[in-house]
């Protein structure tokens, strides 16, 4: 009997099989903290409404171990690899997000051509021995430890600060202290320091005492990275502008967290899955929709009492206004002037416009409506994952109740160069007329609509 396979795991850390990780270029790269930490790097702080540049504007305020990280980035990598430079960085809680840039093609040390993720690894074993050593389960060297560890003399510093303020101390100007007095302030010290390192452990619940021997020892990071890789100057700056805006995208987001969070089921379109079956069926050719792509559909649609559901980021306030839904078909390619104008006229009289934003005329037409300030709602062609995170110029849409994104499908990894079939595309067209409680060639019978509404 034939073993059923597992279903596939989709995990945002796969490589690229197109691209040659060793040559020269720019990488983003994404590293997070082991699960279990609790936003060991630092903290979110700062005013929303200050400027970049300001002082109070938001940004992370680094722990101790935070602080060893960015010494670490911002040594390490260049003492191993010259030709590899930090672009770009920022540290948040709980991850990183560096642009790496390789002036020229990777090599190591002895001469051999290596890639980014050999870069990335030993800067993931710097940092987690450093972090054992700050945690006390290991022990610096004599020299490097003190010699690199900024972190550690301050962390030392501090602790000395306070032993200077017990009835043991010796003031600087006092007589030279005796052998016994010093043994017993080097005591104090490494007492004192070990309690500052332990304090920090635990407040990562993180306990150091609990820690047996015999076990391995827990990372700071988790497995592996993801990466994105910049193909032109265009993309390269919307990278800087997205690493160097997290901090007040993060405000953003915890400040707003009723918008700007995803939010799981509570919108039912009313559309069954035999009745979606029965509109695609309708809308598609044969050939389009088989019975594979049915299959297809049902597994990832989400499904709440029997019918189609969705998820949703942003002001769900939103649906409850006058709902248009706004596809193009190709058959009405000679009245696009005419649907445009409908739809932007009906937008400034309060409707709301409904789109998936797949054609080229839904795209223009909902772009117009956004650019005149109308508040519009998306269909997305994926669900959302935990951390779903779109554009900043999304997440200011939706922060400022412009823009609301409604999804019916669960989160499934997909390449950027994944097609999406016809079916899909109208099944989500079904989704948005479902949400309108109106068909899609309304902009041709305005005249009738209008007086509907007046009465």
């Amino acid at each position: 009997m034939e073993t059923p396979k597992k279903p596939k795991a989709h995990s945002m850390k796969r490589r690229s099989f197109t691209h040659e990780y060793s040559y020269r270029g720019y990488f983003h790269i994404t590293i997070s903290t082991e699960q279990q930490l609790r936003q060991p790097l630092g903290r979110i702080c700062g005013d929303i409404s200050k400027p970049d540049g300001d002082a109070a504007a938001p940004h992370v305020e680094l722990t101790p171990f935070g602080q060893m990280v960015q010494q670490e980035l911002l040594t390490s990598i260049k003492r191993h690899y010259p030709m590899v430079e930090v672009d770009t960085y920022v540290i948040m809680p709980e991850h990183l997000h560096i642009l790496l840039h390789a002036t020229r093609d990777i090599f190591s040390a002895t001469g051999r051509r290596t890639h980014i993720g050999r870069v990335i690894a030993g800067f993931k074993q710097g940092c987690n021995r450093r972090y054992w050593e700050m945690t006390g389960r290991i022990t610096a060297p004599a020299t490097g430890g003190q010699a690199e560890g900024q972190v550690e003399g301050q962390m030392e510093g501090q602790a000395e600060a306070q032993a200077t303020k017990s009835p043991d101390a010796i003031a600087k100007n006092a007589d030279p202290p005796t052998k016994a007095a010093t043994n017993k302030a080097a005591t104090n010290k490494a007492a004192a320091t070990k309690a500052a390192t332990t304090k920090a452990a635990m407040a990562l619940n993180d306990s150091v005492v609990e820690h047996h021997p015999s076990a391995p020892l827990p990372p700071l990071f988790d497995a592996g990275y993801c990466d994105v890789v910049p193909i032109d100057e265009a993309q390269l700056a919307t990278q800087r502008a997205y690493i160097l805006n997290n901090p007040r995208s993060r405000l953003l987001r915890t400040s707003n967290r009723a918008h700007l969070m995803p939010r799981r089921g509570g919108i039912d379109t009313a559309v069954s899955p035999s009745a979606m079956c029965g509109f695609l069926r309708r809308e598609c050719r044969a050939n389009q929709f088989t019975p594979a792509i049915w299959q297809e559909l049902q597994a990832r649609f989400l499904i709440e009492s029997c019918r189609i559901s969705c998820d949703s980021y942003g002001n769900r306030e939103l649906l409850k206004r006058h709902l248009l839904p706004v596809v193009c078909h190709r058959k009405d390619a000679a009245l696009f002037a005419q649907q445009k104008a409908r739809c932007l006229e009906a937008a400034a009289a309060g409707a709301l416009l409904v789109s998936a934003r797949i054609a080229r005329g839904e795209q223009d037409i909902m772009d117009a409506a956004s650019a005149a300030g109308y508040p519009v709602i998306r269909i997305i062609d994926n669900g959302f994952s935990d951390r779903y995170h779109p554009s900043e110029e999304m997440i200011d849409a939706c922060a400022n109740g412009r823009l609301l994104l409604v999804t019916p499908w669960q989160y499934q990894f997909r390449r950027k160069d994944d097609a999406i079939h016809v079916p899909f595309c109208k099944a989500m067209n079904c989704v948005a007329q479902a949400l309108c409680k109106t068909k899609d060639d309304w902009w041709k019978h305005q005249e009738a609509l209008d007086a509907t509404h007046a009465g």
